[in-house]
């Protein structure tokens, strides 16, 4: 099987299905025989935009309070790049709140 790595990533509620069908679209979502395959919950997100950002929401120097959602989802190594290429432009966030992490399955501790 080839490498995963899980892709997580926060963004405001009302941009969540757009992200996804460009993470999708990009090759985010796929295992074996399933494709689309995403986990998300919702919560409460914040952040402080500092002198030179240029926040989507919320003011310079002023603790903004976001409803969001965090997705995970699955990508290949072969489609890591270009799902992060797809994060990067279709989120609504100057600087997108994400992370990966490499996926170990059973079939790695033979």
């Amino acid at each position: 099987m080839a490498m995963l790595y899980q892709l997580i990533v926060y963004v405001p509620a009302g941009d969540a299905e757009n992200l996804k069908e460009a993470l999708f679209a990009a090759g985010a979502g796929k295992y074996e025989n399933y494709d689309r395959c995403s986990w998300e919950c919702g919560g409460r997100g914040q952040f402080r935009p500092l002198r030179g950002a240029n926040p989507a929401i919320g003011s310079i120097d002023t603790v903004e309070y976001v409803e969001e959602i965090k997705i995970e989802t699955l990508c290949s190594v072969e489609n890591l790049k270009k799902v992060l290429r797809a994060l990067k432009e279709n989120h609504p966030y100057e600087e997108p709140a994400y992370g990966v992490i490499e996926l170990k399955t059973l079939e790695d501790f033979k």
